[in-house]
Parts: structure tokens; C-alpha cells; sequence
């Protein structure tokens, strides 16, 4: 088992090609076409790297799908860049196409922010919000920090001499949730050292070789890694425990901290009902599946389904929510 995990690190860390198929299609019961789910060339955009939580959504949704006999033959790729900015303006200049999905969530409402992108979530079409899961606070196994206490203590004492790792820009997830933990610490969030990087397969690498002092991340990109002992994980971000992972809560190490992320899917504008409704019905019949199921255990996953005109309301709270935190933090 250890070595199959170290096997999927190094793969993570490599990286894969900018294009991947999921892979043929499955011999599964059904076609899609019994419920109408079946989308012919359906293509799911990542827009950061390989290994990190949108592509590991992507590619669990994707292979999900086909196993439950929903459709067939979709194919993932990546287009990283600036935080999802370049894949979400790449998915906004595909007007009308109803063959086109990207994988997104929180962390995509900040880079639009911070990166002052001309293009935003409101140019898209909502399919549906698919998750939320916490934050881990990570260190690398040789690390001198045992604790939350221990990473703290000395974060307090010199900011700027343990720099943090997210795999997100500044206003994303990643960012978000220390800088929360700065502020409960009785540091400046103006102090913190934080170093960005394209989704979390980017940041695996600079926490396994003590790049960065700690890494924040979400729980399912790193479970392998925590579970083999490659990663130490200090405390979850979230307001319980992870079930099967030894580590507190933020509030239960006296810092008031409560954070969680999410994930969910948008498609280009200019779609017609028909096809927006038929990505709708694919998402739904997704959820609904036992392989979906089974893989939210599997990664960690909180259900938080949410479709269409509800999910589009979603985002714009959210956008708001980025904004005030910003503000609040004086960032």
C-alpha cells in the first residue's frame, strides 16, 4: 500500500500531459440515453495542474459517470493559469457550446478577485455545487513542528521565516484559511509569507521537501499522503474531526478558526435550456449514483449538491463573502 501511494505522489508531482483522456469507454449497463444524460463529446476542463483538487474532482466525476452507465467517453484536460482565470476565460469565450464543463469552486471566486480578471463566474452558466470539504494544515514527516502548538509557536515568533504553501491565489481557499488562522493567532495577516501555487499537486512537492514552513490544502488531495505517513497532518480547518485522520480541530487547539471549501462544476454562456437542463440531469443523476457515493467516503467528501438558478445565487454570495473577508483582514 505504501508503495502504491508513493508511486501516485511522484505521479502527482510529475504531473501529467496538458491533455488526458479518462480513459476508454467503460462497459457499463447503460449508454446515458435511457435518462437522457448521454452528452456526445462531452470535454471537462481543469484549469490547474494534475493532482490538485479540481482535477481530482474532475476525473472521479468523469469516471464515476461512466461506471454508472450515465455517458461514455468524456475527456479531462487541463488548462492552468492564473489561479482558473485563463481556463474560466477560455470557458467563457466558448459561447454556446454545450459540450464544455469546468471543474471550479471557492478558489476561483478569489483569483477573479485578486487577479482583477476581465472575465467572472457571472459570465458563466451554473450547473452545480458537488462538495465541500475542509482545509488540512500539513507539514512534511521530517518536520520539526509535532503540533499545531509546536507550527504556531513558531509562526508567532518570526511570520515571515515559515512561509505557508496553498494551492490556490490569494483569496482563494488556500489563502483564505490561514490567514483566518494568522488573525486567531494574534498575528498580522499582512505579515504572513504566503506563497501561491496551481492547485495542490504544485504545493505537494515544496511541503515534501520543506520548501514552505507548512501547506494548506484540502483534506481528499492529500489523504493518501497523510495516511502513508508522508505528510504529518497538524489540524483541520472544518468545525469536526475528519473521521479516521488523528488530528483537532482549529477551535479545539483554542484558535477560532471555522472554514470549509467546495467544488462544483459551471459551463459556457449562451446555452440553451435544453442543454444546460441535460448537463443538470447528468450532474443529478451523478449524485444520486453509489460510485458518487462511494468516492466522497473515499476522498473525504461532505455532499453539498446544489443545482442551476440556486448554485448561480451560491456564487454571487460568495463572491460577496471573498470581498468582505479581504476587507476585514486589511488584504
Amino acid at each position: 500500500m505504501v508503495a502504491f501511494v508513493r508511486l501516485r505522489t511522484l505521479l502527482a508531482l510529475l504531473g501529467a500531459a496538458v491533455l488526458v483522456l479518462v480513459g476508454p469507454p467503460l462497459l457499463t449497463t447503460g449508454s446515458g440515453t435511457e435518462t437522457g444524460t448521454h452528452i456526445p463529446g462531452l470535454r471537462f476542463m481543469v484549469p490547474n495542474t494534475p493532482g490538485g483538487g479540481y482535477d481530482i474532482t474532475a476525473r472521479t466525476a468523469a469516471k464515476n459517470a461512466e461506471d454508472a452507465g450515465l455517458t461514455h467517453g468524456i475527456e479531462v484536460f487541463n488548462l492552468p493559469g492564473a489561479g482558473g482565470t485563463v481556463g474560466l476565460s477560455r470557458l467563457v469565450s466558448e459561447h454556446g457550446n454545450g459540450r464544455l464543463a469546468m471543474s471550479m469552486g471557492l478558489g476561483v471566486v478569489g483569483a477573479v478577485r485578486s487577479n482583477g480578471a476581465p472575465k467572472t463566474l457571472a459570465d458563466t452558466t451554473p450547473v452545480a455545487r458537488l462538495t465541500e470539504e475542509q482545509d488540512v494544515v500539513v507539514v512534511a514527516r521530517n518536520s520539526p513542528y509535532k503540533t499545531i502548538d509546536d507550527l504556531i509557536g513558531a509562526w508567532k515568533e518570526n511570520p515571515g521565516k515559515v512561509p505557508v504553501g496553498g494551492g490556490s491565489s490569494p483569496g482563494g481557499p488556500d489563502h483564505l484559511a490561514p490567514m483566518l488562522m494568522a488573525r486567531a493567532a494574534g498575528i498580522a495577516p499582512k505579515q504572513v509569507n504566503y506563497i501561491p501555487f496551481d492547485g495542490g499537486g504544485e504545493l505537494l512537492a515544496s511541503i515534501l521537501g520543506n520548501k514552505v514552513g507548512f501547506g494548506v490544502s484540502g483534506v481528499g488531495e492529500y489523504l493518501d499522503q497523510i495516511r502513508a505517513g508522508e505528510l504529518r497532518l497538524l489540524a483541520v480547518t472544518g468545525p469536526e474531526r475528519v473521521p479516521g485522520l488523528d488530528a483537532p480541530t482549529l477551535q479545539e487547539a483554542g484558535y477560532d478558526v471555522n472554514f470549509t471549501n467546495w467544488r462544483g462544476i459551471v459551463a459556457p454562456p449562451g446555452l440553451t435550456d435544453a442543454e444546460r437542463d441535460q448537463l443538470i440531469a447528468l450532474v443529478e443523476e451523478l449524485h444520486d449514483s453509489n460510485e458518487w457515493r462511494a468516492s466522497l467516503k473515499q476522498n473525504g467528501w461532505d455532499d453539498a449538491f446544489l443545482t442551476g438558478e440556486e448554485f448561480g445565487e451560491f456564487l454571487e454570495a460568495e463572491d460577496e463573502r471573498v470581498v468582505s473577508v479581504l476587507k476585514e483582514l486589511g488584504l
